[in-house]
């Protein structure tokens, strides 16, 4: 049987692999918020960026440090929508734009109640929030369970599931910065980066899409083969994104979890895999990141980290070509997401 989930302090909760691998979970923004995992050598290090103390989260939320992003990951053009014949008005919380669910009440600021699972074969917690209508500008009462589970297979897994009482945008995503050198050991330009995408969602300089979707091939864009980060980043950082803050079409079918990613550090040995159900996964470089005390005193700054964060379309909401992200009542919004940890 595995070790049973331990509840650290009021936020906090430790879920061990029997690897050794263990995973740290904050009910605040229903988040990871540390990562041991082994280099080559056996020597063990956290792998993804964070505070100490769950004050620090709140001091700085518009870094969205492991979180879970909802109610709408990604932005929303214009901060409105328009779902039957009734507009709703959002936060414009990234210039004109909403991002990432609003500033105040968004799934990474809120508190959820935790509940933590054993069985024979594997620990896990379940972290449960209810939204209410028109939090945040939404439609709908929005009732969301994430669960983290940490299997002996060294995957985190990250099971969704949620249900609205009438028809709401729902795209909920995951937003932990890897760095598989160690936090604060540097950026993640020499880290290797594979995606499975022939095609990504053109943006315009304030980072919405334009509705166009192209090609990757012969662009800056195409990871198919793996290949540094920073190999070819500076042809983007005179750019809204600055960097890499792009959406990947995902090739494949994925009524299962299906590879989307994988993230290397040549120096450690370190891997992380991204399989995911979601049709679209969001590559940021960490380009906004600025000068920053985290973990240990960690020191942490621009491309520090990398993102992968698996996602329905971007502003979907105003695009038709792409695949809705309205939940219907009598329907459950269901996904996962799974980083697979391995060294090589």
């Amino acid at each position: 049987m595995p070790k049973a989930p331990e509840q650290i302090d009021d936020h906090r909760y430790l879920l061990v692999a029997p690897s050794g691998i263990s995973a740290q979970l904050s009910s605040r923004g229903a988040g990871l918020v540390g990562l041991n995992a082994p280099d080559r050598a056996g020597k063990l290090a956290d792998v993804v960026l964070g505070f100490d103390t769950a004050q620090e989260y709140a001091d700085h939320s518009q870094l969205y440090f492991g979180s879970t992003i909802g109610r709408v990951a990604n932005r929303i053009r214009g901060a409105s929508f328009v779902l039957g014949d009734q507009t709703y008005t959002l936060a414009a919380n990234d210039g004109s734009n909403h991002l990432h669910g609003g500033p105040a009440r968004s799934f990474d600021k809120v508190d959820w109640a935790a509940e933590q699972n054993q069985s024979e074969l594997e620990a896990s917690v379940a972290f449960r929030y209810t939204s209410p209508h028109l939090e945040e500008g939404y439609p709908g009462q929005l009732d969301t369970v994430v669960t983290y589970t940490l299997t002996a297979q060294d995957e985190l897994r990250i099971e969704y599931e949620a249900r609205s009482d009438r028809a709401t945008p729902v795209n909920l995503t995951h937003h932990t910065y890897w760095n598989l050198a160690g936090g604060g050991a540097g950026t993640i330009l020499d880290h290797e980066l594979q995606v499975q995408a022939d095609t990504y969602t053109v943006i315009d300089d304030e980072l919405i899409p334009t509705g166009a979707i192209e090609s990757v091939d012969g662009t800056v864009f195409d990871f198919r083969k793996p290949l540094a980060i920073g190999s070819r980043i500076s042809e983007l950082e005179s750019t809204g994104a600055r960097g890499y803050d792009h959406n990947y079409v995902l090739s494949g079918a994925r009524t299962e979890p299906a590879f989307a990613a994988r993230v290397s550090d040549p120096a450690s040995g370190r891997v992380v895999e991204v399989w995911t159900t979601r049709p679209c996964l969001q590559v940021y470089s960490g380009n906004f990141i600025t000068p920053t005390t985290g973990k240990q005193d960690a020191q942490y700054g621009a491309r520090s980290g990398i993102c992968l964060e698996p996602q329905g379309y971007p502003d979907a909401l105003h695009n038709p070509r792409f695949d809705s992200v309205v939940l219907e009542p009598a329907n459950v919004f269901r996904a996962t997401t799974i980083f697979r940890l391995t060294c090589s």
